[in-house]
């Protein structure tokens, strides 16, 4: 079967020929392939395995402090000309990067296994599902590609013989030569995360951590596929896709963008406080929308599991998150308890006795236990509240769109788009206090249009005009409406003003009610924001309404001001529609 596709066998001949292995292993994605490669990392050290009382088929491993999330500074986008990747990427020449890349990956695999992943990206039978092949030096890659994509003998056999499939090249860029004790984390100071959107391939090269490694996650699923979806008609998104049950059983499929930290994994899994309503998930990070038969707008989910971050994670904030993990986990980074048992921030008030931390040394209590990036990888097959339309071939209906990031001032808890047109423009305004899920400064706001800032692998201002498009190419009242939230607004003191975690059913139901011309709201400048009454506030006394919603001209204008600077950057590609909305939105300020 191997060998039924020239274009592969090719391929994997070639980067043999380059990297150099030891030795080659064909991956068929099954139990007993994964049991023994995760039985050979817990012989070299590099899984720990976790109590199985507690935490049956479950992995603890830790990653070199050199190598702990995404490296933006060294992720590219290679296309044939610089205009084509536009200002928010990284560019290079692909013919330089490829010269930069071949020596580094010349001999880099010597002393070690390469392994071939075939994984396809969305459900088996979907025709919107795209294939993808990953050769790789690391087994801890596999065995986490086996739990976030379709992985396996299934996959090569949709390859086919004629099949297309985006080519991935990864290496720790760590070879060994003869005798050499290997690393617990092989991994090297040189990094290079590249993506060639012409040719539809990744090389990634130095890093063995999360989306630098798992090159289906954001490499291929968000940089190559939003690429393609440009040319192709539809949309490939950083956004969780949920449904939410009424009491009386209707039921709407909503999709969101947030940036990194921002609720993302919280709200795809939200455990209800009002009676009656019940928020089911369909995928927690990425979506793949197009426009179905019906003129409506359809997801999927192209992932098979959950890479959530681990800190705040507890019974309080997310229950089902907590139950999805209770077994058949690879956890990375996160604090050891003496029973092995795992451990991290927030995850309970106090910290148990004797903990290890993620450097693996005891505990001293002056860094964090977990660090802060630290991740949880688990299959979206052992979540509780998983929908029952998850894995359906045609996607799910969107009805409505959020988006949001973390601001402490300025942005009320929800409000919705006048139009699509405007909608787009809330996407494209997204701006968020940085988290630790990328290398660099926490706590300063940076833009995040769409939250696809480091995840776009084209011109941000013809992927601004490409959501222009696909919402022209709807009737008007079959486009989801678009909202905007804020979890996160802050009081003069600091504290938060909205409860969040699962009150976030709050703000949902009265979407729901919205959409279906049942809740009241007030036009403001901004956009339209729900009415007291319309808002269920029931057996909530402290919330501050009049606060939570409160909408200063003065702070608003500022950051019409911000915006202007930003849109500029853009230059003629900013679409002339934006620039409207931005007039139109300081004009109702004024």
């Amino acid at each position: 079967m191997w060998d039924q596709n020239p274009v592969l066998q090719k391929w994997i001949s070639e980067t043999i020929a380059l990297c150099r292995p030891d030795k080659v292993r064909l991956c068929d994605g099954s139990e007993e392939e994964f049991n023994t490669l995760s039985s050979e990392l817990v012989s070299k050290g590099f899984f720990i395995p976790l109590n199985p009382q507690k935490r049956p088929g479950s992995f603890a491993c830790f990653s070199d402090p050199s190598d702990v999330a995404r490296v933006e500074e060294a992720t590219f986008i290679c296309s044939d000309k610089v205009e084509n990747a536009g200002p928010t990427n990284n560019w290079k020449d692909p013919l330089e990067m490829k010269k930069i890349l071949l020596p580094l990956f010349s001999g880099c695999m010597k002393g070690r296994t390469l392994y071939v992943i075939p994984f396809c990206m969305g459900p088996l039978d979907s025709p919107f599902a795209k294939m993808g092949v990953q050769i790789t030096d690391s087994p801890y890659v596999v065995c986490s590609m086996k739990i976030m994509t379709h992985m396996g003998i299934e996959a090569l056999k949709k390859i086919g013989p004629k099949g297309d499939f985006v080519p991935c090249l990864h290496s720790v860029g760590k070879p060994l030569s003869l005798g050499e004790k290997d690393a617990i984390w092989p991994c090297c100071s040189q990094k290079y995360i590249v993506h060639f959107p012409e040719e539809r391939s990744i090389w990634s090269y130095g890093s063995g951590y999360g989306g630098n490694a798992l090159l289906g996650k954001k490499s291929f699923a968000l940089r190559i596929a939003s690429s393609m979806a440009q040319k192709q008609g539809w949309l490939a998104e950083h956004m969780l896709i949920i449904s939410v049950t009424n009491p009386s059983g209707q039921k709407k499929y909503i999709a969101a963008a947030f940036p990194s930290q921002c609720g993302k994994t919280n709200l795809s899994l939200l455990k209800s406080t009002l009676p009656g309503w019940k928020v089911e998930c369909v995928g927690d990070d990425i979506a793949w929308m197009h426009i179905g038969k019906d003129g409506r707008l359809y997801a999927i989910n192209p992932e098979a599991g959950f890479f959530g971050v681990a800190p705040g994670t507890s019974y309080r904030s997310n229950p089902y998150a907590m139950e999805t993990i209770r077994k058949n986990t690879i956890f990375t980074n996160v604090a050891l308890t003496q029973d092995k048992d795992v451990w991290w921030e927030g995850m309970t008030e106090q910290a148990p006795e004797g903990l290890t931390d993620w450097k693996g040394h005891p505990w001293q209590k002056i860094e964090s236990a977990a660090h802060p990036n630290s991740r949880f990888t688990v299959s979206t097959a052992q979540c509780p509240i998983l929908d029952d339309h998850a894995f359906n071939s045609e996607g799910v209906p969107i009805s409505a769109i959020l988006f949001g990031g973390r601001r402490s001032s300025v942005v009320p808890l929800i409000y919705e788009s006048l139009s699509w047109d405007h909608g787009v423009f809330l996407g494209a305004s997204v701006s968020s206090e940085t988290t630790s899920a990328a290398v660099g400064a926490v706590g300063k706001l940076r833009h995040d249009p769409f939250a696809m800032l480091p995840f776009c692998g084209y011109h941000m201002g013809d992927y601004f005009a490409h959501w222009l498009e696909v919402g022209a190419q709807m009737k008007s009242e079959l486009r989801p409406a678009i909202f905007y939230v804020n979890w996160f607004r802050k009081d003069s003191s600091g504290k938060f003003l909205w409860p969040g975690f699962g009150e976030n059913i709050r703000v949902l139901k009265w979407i729901f009610e919205k959409l279906d011309a049942k809740a009241s709201f007030v036009s403001t400048a901004i956009g339209n924001i729900p009415t007291q009454e319309s808002l269920d506030l029931s057996g909530l006394s402290t919330v501050d309404f009049s606060s939570l919603f409160a909408v200063p001209s003065s702070e608003w204008l500022q950051e019409v001001e911000e915006l202007e600077k930003y849109f500029a950057l853009f230059g003629d590609k900013m679409p002339s529609a934006l620039l409207q909305e931005l007039i139109a939105l300081k004009q109702r300020l004024l």
